[in-house]
Formats: structure tokens, C-alpha cells, sequence
């Protein structure tokens, strides 16, 4: 299976050197300052704030042109716009592994309902100039999958082979058969905590601040509620119900945390994605 890998930011750049180390045919998209970086270095990788750093020569192309068995997808939500127009011309089947409250309609419309799967990366790190720094595999993040599925929920052949590639470079993944509850649900938690953290000025600093806590927490309740299905994974229907102070100790662990670290990214791009994720959770919110 030819893969192309398109994004080379964190995800997309981790994701692709596993998949080439693992021995698949992998090539990563990127562009300007990046793209000669990669050709140059390769992708460097480095576990936290490690001195070693690996080197891995995954193949670099610019353009999405040439055929591709199966495209992944890891780019900004607001950025998607712009992946779809040059997908179009592309035969492969198209996984987005993004942060994605719209619905799968719009991606549908533009390349074709048969191409389009849904998923979300369950990795995490940052970017430390060309090198990406990630974090320790632990047994937690061992235990939580990163979900992939059809638009139609079925576990499809193609479904398993991906399942079957993604695990073969060391990531835990499943089928998910409402991936697009699952994304909704996602946004809906996130972008009231993405938003908090920015108005307090960072994680810590939202950490120690109870009241924006509560208040956090009240807008994360509401957007569950204005879910047009029931909360993807069942896990998130515990916010609605659980006390206040319980769940204000546990935000607290999760801002403190090195899981907390991307949320503190105030890049235009970062800003870019969570203002298109706000107006998408606003339209289920508000019924549509």
C-alpha cells in the first residue's frame, strides 16, 4: 500500500516516520522552509526533552499528485478547505485525522463519499524548530486508542487493513463505529477548555483558578447537551452528573499534566483552528 502522509507538523511528521520505520511505502507532504528541512534531515524525533534525537528518512513530496492508495490527513481544521481542493483529482482513500465538528458531508461533497474516512490521532508533542518532540508512551496512552471508521460505521475490509498498518508502526487503534459522534463530542470538550486556557493565559494559570473552573465546565455541560446523539465515547456523559468539585480536581490534574502543553499554543494557526471548531459547535448547539 502506497501511503502519503499530508501535513508535516507534529502528528503528521510522527505518524510518518513510524509508518516508514515499520517498512511501508510512505511519503510526507510539506512545503516551504519544512519541506527542505525533511529533504535535507529527515524527520528528527526526540522523546520530550531528550538530547538524543533519531533521525528517520522518510521520503518528501510537495504536491499530493501521483497515486496513493490511502492519503492521512493531519492538518488544522480550518485548513481543510484548501487539502480538499487538491485532493480531488486523487483516487485514494482519504483518512482525516482531524479535529473536525462539521459532519462528514462537506468532505464528502468534495472528493466523493466513497473516499472519505474519519479519525483522530492519539499522539501528542510539539514542535522544538524542525524537531518533533513527543511524548513518553505510557500505559495510559497505551489503553486509548486512536479511533478510525467508515461514514456508514461498518468495519469494512479497508477499515481493518488501515487498523492493520497503523498497528504494525506501534500506534493502538480500533474501529469506531460513530466516529462522527465521537468528533463532535471531542469538540464539544475541547473547545470550551481550548478557550479557557487562553483567557486565563495559559494551563497552569486556568489550574489555579477556580471560578473559571466552574464556568469552563458549565459550557462543556451545555454543548454535551446540544449533542445531536448521545456522547461518543458513553465516558463523556459522566460531566453532566458528576459534582463540580470532582470534576474541578480533575481538570486541575489534566492542566497540569504534559498532556496540557498543547493547549497553551497561541500560533495563528492554533487560533485559526479553534475559532472554525467554535462556529461548527455553535451550529449543533444551536440545532442545525
Amino acid at each position: 500500500m502506497k501511503i502519503l502522509v499530508y501535513g508535516a507538523g507534529v502528528l503528521g511528521s510522527l505518524y510518518a516516520a513510524r509508518l516508514h520505520d515499520a517498512g511501508h511505502d510512505v511519503s510526507l507532504l510539506a512545503r516551504g522552509d519544512r519541506l527542505t528541512s525533511l529533504r535535507e534531515r529527515g524527520v528528527l524525533l526526540a522523546e520530550n526533552d531528550s538530547k538524543k534525537i533519531t533521525q528517520v528518512p522518510v521520503p518528501a513530496v510537495e504536491s499530493p499528485a501521483g497515486k496513493y492508495d490511502l492519503i492521512l490527513v493531519f492538518v488544522r481544521s480550518h485548513q481543510v478547505e484548501t487539502v480538499l481542493e487538491q485532493l480531488v483529482g486523487n483516487d485514494g482513500d482519504v483518512l482525516f485525522l482531524v479535529n473536525w465538528a462539521g459532519g462528514p458531508e462537506p468532505l464528502a461533497a468534495a472528493i466523493g463519499r466513497e473516499r472519505v474516512l474519519l479519525g483522530f490521532g492519539n499522539q501528542g508533542g510539539t514542535m522544538d524548530g524542525d524537531i518533533v518532540r513527543y511524548g513518553r508512551r505510557t500505559l495510559l496512552t497505551r489503553l486509548v486508542s486512536m479511533p478510525i471508521g467508515e461514514l456508514d460505521g461498518q468495519t469494512t475490509p479497508r477499515v481493518q487493513r488501515i487498523l492493520q498498518m497503523l498497528r504494525s508502526a506501534g500506534f493502538t487503534a480500533k474501529a469506531e463505529p460513530r466516529m462522527d459522534a465521537w468528533l463532535k463530542t471531542h469538540a464539544a470538550f475541547e473547545v470550551p477548555l481550548a478557550q479557557a486556557v487562553h483567557t486565563a493565559g495559559g494551563p497552569d494559570a486556568l489550574a489555579s483558578d477556580r471560578g473559571a473552573l466552574r464556568g469552563m465546565i458549565g459550557l462543556i455541560r451545555q454543548n454535551l447537551e446540544a449533542l445531536p446523539t448521545r456522547p461518543v465515547p458513553r465516558a463523556f456523559s459522566a460531566v453532566r452528573v458528576l459534582p463540580d468539585g470532582v470534576l474541578v480536581a480533575l481538570f486541575r490534574l489534566l492542566l497540569r499534566s504534559t498532556a496540557a502543553a498543547p493547549l497553551g499554543t497561541t500560533s495563528a494557526a492554533a487560533s485559526g483552528e479553534l475559532e472554525l471548531l467554535t462556529e461548527q459547535v455553535g451550529g449543533f448547539a444551536r440545532g442545525r
